[in-house]
């Protein structure tokens, strides 16, 4: 009998992991189950069935100052080639 225990560790030991997203879907969980998209909550609900959002937990993009700036934001998807030059340092 030890050894059959000792056989049954050794093989829960070797047995692949499950990753952590397989282990509870809500394709195999109870109907009322939803588990989200790992999204960080931007608030918290009230006694009552109303949300109140907390600006400290929305997020704050810091866009800088682009009324100068030669580039475009647009990047086209079928760009030119472009004919490179090799010096002789590079070449080396």
């Amino acid at each position: 009998m030890p050894l059959g225990l000792i056989l049954g560790i050794g093989r829960a030991m070797r047995r692949k992991r499950t990753s952590s997203l397989d282990i509870l879907s809500s394709k195999r969980a109870p109907r009322d189950y939803y588990k989200g998209k790992n999204c960080k909550p931007t608030g918290f609900h009230t006694n009552k069935g109303g949300y109140v959002i907390v600006p400290e937990k929305l997020p704050n993009y810091v866009v800088p100052d682009l009324t100068d700036f030669k580039l475009k934001p647009y990047v086209s998807q079928c760009p030119r080639e472009a004919k490179t030059t090799e010096t002789s340092e590079t070449a080396k």
